[in-house]
């Protein structure tokens, strides 16, 4: 952490949360105030680690102050509190404080107004003049920014010293680690006397005690800029001369490259071996120094070239994007080389992907793999990759194409003269889904999914492509393979710090615990990644919260973060979350039951790309949309679709999916075979939110069959299971059952007593009637008129009573008495006493029930 010694680059996240840890461990003992002054002046990646630290704390007796002139961008969201210049009357009299004697009146106030109420310029900005020049106004400084006008006065002040002080002063400015026998040292080299330093320490512009420091950070940078280059040049190359090479080579080196007058190969070199020296300690900061310090001093062009690339490769590396597209700009006006232009094509392509992941980053990366396919194959190949995957995150935004294009480019390229790695089995399993479809790709995703599981396969290669390894299981269907693949890149990223991929593997991982059912685990997963995130500045659609949302049945959270994505994808060039959105957008939609706009939302999804896994995983929603809406034909043809992708696996997720969508779309005993096969493979699984939604379905359509007990039955797992999992609308779709559940449980209030056909009575099809003599069967009824335990004997007169109003209408002739009879017509569908009157049908009964009584067991009667 604190570049103490050499090994593996710490991962800037790890030492982000060693800050956290630190502080929190030293506030147990006792509470903490830690005061960061001039945070503007902070590295990069100290001012992120002190601001993760600090948005974290809330806790723990910690407080954590920054002072900044300007707040950076690391501070965003930090509370904030604006400290004011003093007003007029203050900064007059803490002005009068400094001041030695009379000043004009209109000096006065025009100083008053230049500093701003800034306390250190108006203690500061009378300095260095004189008497003279106050008292009649002379002399003041003009319009130049405020800061410049402080190191004015403190320049003015350093050059009313003596020469040999003046030039200790610029000696110790230009050595920023405040070593005093270092400093001694070289002023020896310099002939620069010890008792020099007392003119500026009695005039407090600086210290010489343990450790140089001057009065203010201005003050050092006047000194500095008040030397002239040469003398600059000549104050670090004593530093450079007094500096151990052995207990400190690379201060020596940076020393050696700013006493530098011109390119020297010797230095660069030196330069570039502390550059490797910094990475190995994890200073990418110093890293980035060393290398565009060592391009400048180069002498040969291609060296300086090749030189300038990998200080881009580092500014990439350190997040500064910006500063690396420059630098391969001045890497192209090198000598000709056809490896360098394809390095530099593969960089820019890497920038443009980790900047935002957009559409315009994999037609550099297609370009790059082309250019190093004669130069580097095994590089070439997983730039293939590389582009392949950035063409994915592209999706519909992507040019008409680009996807096929690079997998017909990766499928012609030679094959690996070794035996193919891990990466290699992914990219043509990929590759072969787009040109020749996920039959094709099976085998090979196979393998590959194999080969990243396996110890065999090198660490960083793990690493470095887990985020498309785990596509390998998606595509065919193998949720245990998935949760393996995204659990074992979880535990890799974190145990060797890898951040870059941390919150994709993070991501992909909460998606499939969603799956799974477990949405507490999901939240913690999706909370992490939102704080990896943060930490970082990567910038990564929601993808995990929108799906745990839309599952949930919370259109309040999910409605805003489904618009959000919309939103930033497009402007972004993501057009993957674009569909994953619509998607989500289906799956809320149908758990609301809102079928229409679930149809229209996977529509667009479904057509977006089919060679996305977020395309083909939102058929199943469009299937049961367009069979809710009547769109039949729409249905059957998203079921053919959908096949095409479960058969290759031939995994139960897959297969029970496809025969819950095939269930749809189907009707009678067909149908009800193909939900059984569907609860029966889905119930093999881990996916408990699949298996509850089939349930759910299952259950409406034996509803829609008047099978109410079956329904009823189904209806009860699915609301047990949605309800336990939080899905918390779906459950709403299984209302009947449960309002059926609540009333047998609640008290029963006694009715008075009403004889049948007077006010109050139970009318026909009462759900709440009650049973008894007398009282026959409606359609609309819920419950036998009798309710008896089975094998219970039945009385015989109550028994012969329900017969009576439960046997169909006697057989026709020469019929079996157990074989299939009509349903029996509803009462009142024909005139009373005639044919199809409730009447006849009763007498009919009567008399077919004397004839057959006899012959029938009682269980048959009951």
């Amino acid at each position: 952490m604190f570049g103490m010694s050499e090994g593996p680059a710490p991962d800037r996240f790890m030492v982000e949360l060693a800050v956290l840890s630190l502080l929190s461990e030293v506030a147990g003992e006792q509470p903490l105030i830690c005061v960061i002054d001039d945070e503007q002046w902070l590295d990069r990646a100290s001012a992120q680690a002190l601001t993760f630290a600090a948005r974290r704390l809330a806790a723990d007796p910690v407080g954590l102050v920054f002072a900044a002139r300007k707040p950076g961008t690391e501070l965003a969201g930090l509370p904030e509190l604006a400290v004011e210049g003093l007003g007029q009357q203050d900064a007059r009299a803490l002005l009068d404080l400094a001041l030695a004697g009379p000043v004009d009146a209109r000096a006065r106030e025009l100083i008053v107004a230049e500093a701003r109420g800034n306390p250190l310029a108006l203690l500061e900005l009378p300095r260095g003049l004189t008497q003279a020049e106050l008292a009649g106004g002379f002399g003041l400084p003009g319009a130049v920014p405020l800061t410049g006008q402080i190191e004015d006065s403190f320049r003015r002040q350093l050059e009313a010293l003596p020469a040999q002080t003046w030039r200790l002063l610029v000696l110790a400015a230009a050595d920023p680690s405040g070593d005093p026998s270092l400093v001694r040292q070289a002023a020896g080299q310099l002939g620069i006397p010890l008792d020099a330093a007392e003119p500026a320490q009695a005039a407090g512009l600086v210290d010489f005690g343990m450790r140089v420091r001057f009065r203010h950070p201005l003050a050092r940078s006047a000194a500095y800029r008040s030397a002239p280059a040469a003398d600059r040049r000549e104050m670090h190359g004593a530093l450079a001369e007094a500096t151990d090479p052995a207990a400190d080579p690379d201060r020596r080196a940076w020393h050696r490259a700013q006493a530098a007058a011109g390119p020297d190969e010797e230095v660069a070199a030196e330069l570039e071996r502390s550059a490797g020296r910094a990475q190995a300690r994890g200073g990418l900061a110093a890293a980035v120094a060393f290398l565009e310090r060592s391009a400048l001093l180069t002498v040969d062009p291609a060296r300086r070239a090749e030189r300038t690339v990998a200080a881009a490769q580092a500014n990439l590396q350190a997040g500064a994007f910006d500063k690396a597209l420059g630098l391969l700009v001045m890497a192209e006006a090198g000598p000709p080389d056809e490896l360098r232009g394809a390095r530099v094509d593969l960089l820019r392509g890497q920038i443009a992907f980790s900047a935002g992941m957009g559409d315009d980053a994999h037609p550099l990366l297609l370009r790059a793999a082309s250019r190093l396919e004669p130069l580097d194959l095994d590089l070439a190949r997983e730039t293939y990759l590389n582009a392949w995957g950035a063409a994915m995150f592209a999706g519909r935004l992507a040019d008409a194409g680009d996807l096929r294009k690079i997998s017909r480019a990766a499928r012609a390229a030679p094959a690996p003269a070794h035996p193919p790695r891990a990466v290699d089995l992914l990219l043509d399993g990929l590759a072969l889904i787009v040109t020749d479809g996920l039959a094709a790709a099976a085998p090979a995703l196979r393998q590959a999914e194999a080969a990243f599981a396996s110890a065999d396969t090198p660490v960083e290669e793990r690493l470095r492509w887990a985020w498309l390894a785990t596509m390998a299981a998606e595509y065919l269907w193998d949720a245990d393979g998935w949760l393996a693949n995204t659990a074992g890149a979880v535990q890799l990223a974190r145990e060797v710090g890898a951040l870059d991929q941390l919150p994709i593997s993070l991501q992909a991982q909460a998606v499939v615990i969603t799956w799974c059912g477990n949405f507490p685990a999901a939240d913690a997963l999706i909370t992490e990644t939102r704080l990896v995130c943060e930490a970082t500045g990567t910038r990564m659609a929601p993808v995990a919260a929108m799906h745990l949302a839309a599952l949930r049945g919370r259109e309040s959270e999910a409605a805003p973060l489904i618009e959000a994505t919309f939103a930033a994808a497009t402007a972004g060039g993501q057009g993957t979350a674009v569909t994953f959105a619509r998607w989500m957008t289906a799956v809320l939609c149908n758990g609301l039951a809102r079928y229409a706009d679930a149809e229209a939302a996977t529509r667009q999804a479904s057509r977006d790309m089919p060679e996305i896994i977020a395309s083909t995983s939102a058929l199943p929603e469009l299937v049961e949309a367009a069979a809710r809406t009547g769109n039949s034909r729409l249905a059957a043809s998203a079921v053919d679709e959908l096949t095409e992708t479960t058969q290759p696996g031939g995994i139960d997720w897959a297969l029970g999916i496809e025969a819950r969508c095939r269930a749809l779309v189907s009707q009678g005993r067909s149908a009800e075979d193909l939900y059984r096969e569907a609860v029966d493979r889905l119930g093999r699984t881990r996916l408990r939110p699949e298996l509850a939604r089939t349930h759910l379905l299952y259950g409406e359509w034996l509803r829609r069959e008047n099978r109410r007990t079956d329904a009823r039955q189904q209806l009860r797992t699915a609301h047990d299971l949605l309800s336990d999992i939080g899905m918390k609308a779906f459950p709403e779709r299984a209302g009947p059952p449960r309002a059926a559940r609540h009333r047998r449980n609640r008290p029963q209030t006694p009715r008075p007593a009403c004889r049948r056909g007077q006010p109050g009575a139970d009318g026909p099809g009462s759900p709440d009637r009650a049973a008894g003599p007398g009282r026959p069967v409606q359609p609309r009824d819920r419950r036998p008129a009798v309710h008896q335990l089975p094998h219970r004997p039945v009385p015989p007169g109550q028994g012969l009573h329900q017969a009576r109003h439960h046997l169909p209408r006697p057989a026709p002739p020469g019929a079996s008495p157990l074989a299939p009879r009509p349903d029996p017509i509803p009462a009142g569908d024909g005139p009373v006493g005639g044919p199809g009157s409730s009447r006849a049908r009763r007498r009919s009964q009567g008399a077919m029930l004397s004839s057959e009584a006899p012959a029938m067991k009682r269980s048959q009667l009951s």
